[in-house]
């Protein structure tokens, strides 16, 4: 799996190419994939997926891998890595 890490304002997010959307995420996954001493390590884990409704999308894990509503830092990073 590729992956690239961005950094925003003191948080980092693990950033992953899902286009063609062959990579499955869950919760448990990204929290391992967060995991600073076991895995990559990250604030939070963000897909970039296909859209029906603009040109990409954004999914994003907390590193406790739940689902936040909205992290600024995050759109910050997802932002960047599209444009």
């Amino acid at each position: 799996m590729e992956f690239v890490k961005y950094h925003g304002l003191g948080n980092d997010f693990i950033i992953i190419n899902n286009m063609d959307g062959k990579i499955y995420m869950d919760g448990q996954r990204s929290e391992a994939l967060c995991h600073r001493r076991f895995g990559i390590g990250a604030d939070g884990l963000i897909l970039v997926e296909q859209s029906d409704r603009a040109d990409v999308r954004m999914i994003i894990y907390n590193s406790d891998g739940s689902r936040p509503e909205m992290c600024g830092n995050g759109v910050r990073c997802f932002a960047k890595y599209v444009y």
